[in-house]
């Protein structure tokens, strides 16, 4: 199969280090440009050490992009959006990594990022990319935009349960635990080594920004939502109490997790008997693209646990982007994206 020729804009980053090094395994796929505006000149691996020998790319700049098959935009928040008409020039497919486009609405941008979108225009030609709820659109689209990582956690986790309306809406309450590389490579304070080893922090009770995505994905008015960071590098771990409608046994549950993902490469069911691992844990997921979910049911509450867990900068970005490229140009919706991860670590 002839190959796609592929570019990384904002590729400095964790997020742009996993999509190249994810796109140099790839079979059917040449990268052509990896650009950084701050590192033009440098060899990839002087930021991506893990890529030594794996690649001789150096950075460029976006003003050097060639004309390629899809362009993957690593950018920060509100960047994207103003350089979209540009990048638009030079491919025919993009698939955006940032926030950008995630959102249908103008005014959720105003709302959730303080941000005037320059582009509103142009937002419904984007695709929301999980692919596991829009597997179908993302294969005609032209335009993806990447779900956040605690979004992705979420809505997967509890799409199933919104989708067959199981539960009271009303009553959904989801805690995200989050390893240090979702705040990116940049230092903050509350990134800062000596501040954050051995934390659990909460970091944002009320507000987080991807209850936008949530709330538009699992179309429900109101989501109660609270952000948590541990003393991880990479993981998240969702876990959602909602109250059912209904008594329902383990097996009604498993039944409606099956009817949605029992064809699903990437989505694992784990709720063993026995054992440290019988409900989903990030540490078995880092650097793969599965989500793992797994729930319990109280029978005093009639309330059901929903656990879902996933590398952020794989399901939850890198990963995820590369699965919706696969089904973009009609390739096997695994391919690159195989490796089962490691264990012990």
């Amino acid at each position: 199969m002839k190959k796609i020729r592929v570019s990384i804009v904002g590729a400095s980053g964790y997020v742009g280090g996993e999509t190249l090094r994810l796109l140099l395994q790839h079979p059917n796929v040449e990268i052509v440009n990896v650009t950084s505006e701050s590192n033009i000149g440098k060899f990839v691996h002087i930021l991506h050490p893990n890529l030594r020998k794996r690649t001789q790319l150096k950075f460029t700049s976006i003003e050097d992009l060639e004309e390629v098959d899809v362009i993957f935009l690593g950018l920060p928040h509100k960047v994207s959006s103003k350089k979209i008409e540009y990048i638009m020039s030079k491919t025919k497919k993009i698939i955006d990594k940032g926030s950008d486009f995630r959102l249908q609405n103008k005014e959720d941008y105003s709302k959730w990022y303080d941000f005037d979108h320059p582009s509103p225009e142009i937002l419904n030609k984007f695709v929301y990319g999980i692919p596991e709820l829009h597997k179908e659109e993302i294969k005609k689209a032209d335009y993806v935009a990447a779900a956040g990582c605690n979004a992705t956690a979420t809505i997967l986790g509890l799409y199933p349960l919104f989708k067959n309306n199981m539960i009271d809406m009303e009553k959904t309450v989801v805690e995200v635990k989050a390893g240090s590389s979702q705040a990116g490579n940049k230092s903050t304070p509350g990134s800062h080594h000596p501040e954050r080893k051995d934390v659990v922090r909460s970091y944002k009770p009320t507000g987080h920004r991807h209850m936008a995505e949530v709330m538009q994905e699992l179309n429900s008015p109101y989501f109660a939502f609270s952000a948590t960071s541990i003393g991880i590098v990479r993981g998240i771990l969702m876990t959602g109490h909602v109250v059912l409608k209904e008594d329902l046994q383990d097996k009604d549950v498993w039944k409606v997790y099956r009817q949605e993902y029992g064809q699903e490469p990437f989505i694992r069911l784990v709720k063993e008997r026995q054992g440290i691992y019988r409900y989903p844990e990030p540490k078995l997921l880092w650097g793969t693209n599965y989500c793992d979910i797994g729930f319990e049911i109280d029978k005093q509450s009639n309330r059901l646990v929903v656990i879902s867990a996933i590398d952020n900068l794989m399901k939850g970005a890198a990963g995820q982007a590369v699965q919706c490229m696969n089904l973009m140009f009609n390739f096997d919706e695994t391919l690159g994206l195989e490796f089962p991860g490691l264990h012990p670590i």
